[in-house]
């Protein structure tokens, strides 16, 4: 089945870039219909005509079409903390690619910065309608629902946190939708000292022996002295019983490990601790920083 036949490329070139972007308007419109291909190919015949087509010919290479996202609306009935809430239909949604400071609950204390994401958040979006834009995965292991959260005007929730310095960037494979256009806004923040950025809870901190495990999300200046793997896991050495680890499932989005060896580091996220072993477990490059 063919789409359209192009005439001859016009002299003019301004009236060609103008048909140009008319054709791939249209073609976006057609790759959206359902039951049209996935695959559009584009082709030029021997007498110079362009043609597009869903079959595929020697000569024809396929366009490369962004996939629309798919929204879904719903009412927020109540706000948790600055990163989770709760729908009409009871469900909670933890929102995608960012991490806010905890709240005091029964497992542990308040941490800085906790309190006024959830007040932020909650003159956002209590009692308001948000459209969810899911990533690969929907729901974790908690059984909550996983999304990018809009108002109606557009406003991207997850991004307007990080931009605020409300919270950080968290990514974690395969949900990775976004994950440029937070680091940015991150660094922003971090530049302009937003939020937790000037709080000197989140300085960066020397990490150089532990005995105890520190509490919640940290920035640590570390050195990595060593490298070693094994089946499941890549380990960075910062000291005798410390590491940086990272799973060898995601090795794919960093640069050779080999690059942080003898370096100035900043590593950011949580440690966990396992008898007298210390860890920090990333899953993406946007928590290690070379200095």
């Amino acid at each position: 089945m063919h789409f359209t036949r192009a005439p001859r490329i016009p002299l003019n070139p301004s009236l060609s870039f103008l048909k140009f972007c008319l054709f791939t308007i249209f073609l976006i419109f057609l790759h959206a219909q359902p039951g049209l291909a996935d695959t559009i190919y584009r082709s030029i015949n021997p007498h110079g005509r362009i043609l597009y087509s869903d079959i595929p010919t020697p000569t024809a290479k396929p366009l490369q079409l962004a996939a629309q996202p798919v929204r879904s609306k719903y009412r927020v009935t109540r706000v948790i903390d600055g990163d989770t809430v709760v729908l009409e239909n009871n469900k909670r949604v933890r929102l995608l690619g960012v991490n806010a400071p905890e709240i005091e609950n029964r497992f542990h204390p308040a941490e800085p910065g906790g309190i006024e994401a959830k007040k932020w958040l909650q003159g956002k979006l209590q009692g308001r309608s948000v459209y969810l834009e899911h990533d690969r995965q929907t729901q974790d292991h908690y059984k909550r629902m996983l999304a990018h959260l809009y108002l109606a005007d557009g406003e991207h929730i997850n991004l307007s946190l990080v931009e605020k310095g409300l919270a950080v960037v968290t990514l974690i494979s395969p949900n990775l939708l976004h994950a440029n256009t937070l680091i940015k806004a991150q660094q922003r923040a971090e530049t302009k000292k937003l939020g937790i950025w000037s709080m000197k809870q989140y300085q960066p901190r020397q990490l150089v022996k532990l005995t105890e495990k520190p509490f919640g999300w940290q920035r640590y200046r570390v050195k990595v002295t060593a490298l070693k793997r094994n089946r499941r896991f890549s380990r960075l050495i910062i000291g005798k019983n410390i590491d940086i680890s990272i799973a060898n499932q995601d090795l794919a989005l960093f640069p050779r490990l080999e690059t942080y060896l003898n370096k100035p580091l900043e590593v950011r996220g949580w440690v966990s601790r396992k008898k007298n072993h210390f860890s920090i477990r990333i899953q993406h490059p946007s928590a290690l920083i070379l200095h």
